[in-house]
């Protein structure tokens, strides 16, 4: 059986699950950093966002990853003498430490310790759009 499809189809879908979560978590800091602390809205944003953090996007990277190392070295089909590997390589480490931030941030929100205005989070939640498009189109273009 060729495995190679099977694997790249989990890969792809390990990522749009990924980037479903790392665009939503953001948008849900926004509304939560401005529901007052302890308000029925605020605690129902805790819930979503562990809920989200936990069980969606975590295991998307994770699966993302194995996946990912699984298609690069397992396969022979990525010639690490290119530029443009690399270039997606730092593009999914950066993505991963985005993903550290968000990470962090929930915690902040479930201890009632975010420090954070909402406009912060307007903001960051372009990060993994910007991220997204790198690593796209240097796969896909493969320019160098």
């Amino acid at each position: 059986m060729n495995w190679y499809p099977w694997v790249l189809s989990f890969h792809v879908i390990s990522i749009i699950a990924w980037m479903a979560g790392s665009l939503y978590l953001p948008r849900l800091f926004v509304y939560h950093a401005d529901a007052e602390t302890g308000s029925v809205q605020s605690e129902t944003f805790k819930i979503m966002e562990r809920r989200l953090l936990r069980g969606i996007t975590t295991p998307a990277m994770i699966a993302s990853w194995v996946f990912g190392l699984i298609l690069a070295f397992g396969f022979g089909v990525v010639d690490f003498s290119r530029g443009w590997m690399w270039v997606k390589a730092a593009f999914v480490i950066a993505l991963s430490g985005f993903h550290g931030v968000l990470t962090r941030h929930q915690k902040a929100f479930a201890a009632d310790k975010n420090d954070k205005p909402a406009r912060y989070f307007r903001m960051i939640n372009e990060i993994p759009t910007v991220l997204m498009i790198v690593i796209v189109i240097t796969v896909i273009v493969k320019p160098f």
